[in-house]
């Protein structure tokens, strides 16, 4: 098994375009045509999130986003390490009414 240690996140990085919110949902997530499974998302941005999964997700994979209360978001899996996962939107989403940890 290969570990791969993730750096802790700056908020003020300037490569990413979007702030990253510390949070921790609970949420769903299910890549297209499979069904769903629980999550919980550790950060999320308007282009973005990472989340804690038991689930197997490939690099490149499709998934839907479900968080409480909000329409479903379409993500691109852009890494995995252990039962985590970033992920990129396919269209960047509101934050608004989102809860910090």
């Amino acid at each position: 098994m290969i570990r791969a240690r993730i750096a802790e996140i700056d908020d003020h990085d300037e490569r990413r375009r979007f702030v990253r919110r510390r949070v921790e949902l609970e949420a769903k997530m299910r890549e297209l045509g499979a069904s769903g499974v629980e999550a919980r998302v550790l950060n999320i941005s308007e282009s973005g999130f990472m989340a804690e999964a038991e689930a197997q997700f490939e690099v490149g994979a499709r998934v839907w986003l479900m968080l409480p209360g909000r329409e479903r978001a379409n993500a691109v899996v852009k890494w995995v390490a252990g039962d985590r996962i970033g992920a990129e939107f396919a269209e960047p989403i509101s934050l608004e009414g989102l809860a910090r940890s």
